[in-house]
């Protein structure tokens, strides 16, 4: 299952000489697009003439069995077919206009007479097809939904890998990390061990060789627990192998993924407050511009 982006955009005309139109379906061309951004809910919004106000439950429907999460508009627009905008009275109609304008002056002799447009507003009112909408817009909404999902599902791809790549640096910057504590508790060792030695020579033998070689262990194993990363290294990978997995698993997976950001983002807060070397913060600095740029991107996927 592929991967979506809820940021999307797609649209659709339908125009009389259509394949798909009605056959009755009137000198008109129905457009709808739909625009789609991140959002943690489905959050519909229809910007729909009054003509098809009815068909505002029907779209309801198949959006929301197709899409999950977004802030989701759908406008539509009906437009006069060019070729067909003036209607074309008949004879018949002409000639019954004319005796009905002479009875009308017969009986009001100052009543003006037709003009041009009068005539043809009154024969397109004579000759009004109503379009059957409720045929028409569910078949246009589906091809609108389908161009949307495969936007969608570009742009996901294109996130995915994305946040891939960062998933792969962030490994690799573990794997920087974790040599680092072992080298610096054997020096912190070293080095309690040396200050302990000049503290017997001032104290003149008046503290046993045991005691302070045991007080300067104790301290180095202190040091080592309160620096030791080795937890948060194996937490920080467990957390990007599931983002991994939910990447190539897809479907509805922002919302895990939100919350996976926020305990890798937790592993590299804990893990630069342990730091006792610059080479460590260095590293803890770099995961967290990562991982924030990957909840940047993580908020787009539904």
């Amino acid at each position: 299952m592929p991967v979506y982006s809820m940021t999307g955009y797609a649209s659709a005309q339908l125009a009389p000489d259509s394949p798909d139109a009605q056959p009755a379906a009137s000198p008109l061309r129905l457009g709808l697009e739909i625009r789609a951004v991140n959002s943690r809910f489905l959050d519909l919004t229809f910007r729909l003439p009054e003509e098809l106000r009815a068909q505002e439950p029907a779209l309801r429907t198949l959006l929301t069995a197709h899409l999950k999460r977004g802030k989701v508009e759908v406008r539509a627009a009906i437009e006069q077919d060019a070729s067909t905008s003036l209607p074309q009275p008949s004879a018949a109609l002409l000639q019954r206009l004319g005796m009905v304008q002479e009875q009308v002056q017969a009986w009001l002799p100052g009543a003006k007479a037709l003009t041009v447009a009068d005539a043809l507003r009154l024969a397109g009112s004579n000759t009004t097809v109503q379009t059957d909408w409720a045929s028409i817009v569910p078949p246009l909404a589906e091809e609108t939904i389908a161009a949307l999902l495969d936007a969608r599902a570009r742009e996901g791809k294109r996130l995915t890998r994305m946040l891939l790549d960062r998933i792969a640096q962030l490994r690799s910057l573990a794997t920087q990390a974790a040599p680092l504590v072992p080298q610096l508790v054997e020096q912190q060792r070293q080095r309690f061990l040396e200050r302990w030695q000049e503290a017997m020579g001032l104290a003149q033998g008046q503290v046993p060789p045991e005691a302070a070689q045991d007080r300067a262990l104790t301290e180095a194993t202190a040091f080592a627990i309160r620096i030791d990363v080795a937890e948060e290294i194996t937490r920080l990978n467990a957390h990007l192998e599931e983002i991994e997995r939910l990447l190539k698993k897809g479907g509805e997976i922002g919302k895990r993924l939100d919350f996976l950001i926020q305990e890798l983002h937790r592993e590299a807060n804990t893990l630069g407050s342990k730091s006792a070397t610059l080479e460590l913060t260095r590293i803890s600095v770099d995961m967290k511009v990562l991982i924030e740029q990957m909840r940047e991107q993580v908020q787009n996927i539904e």
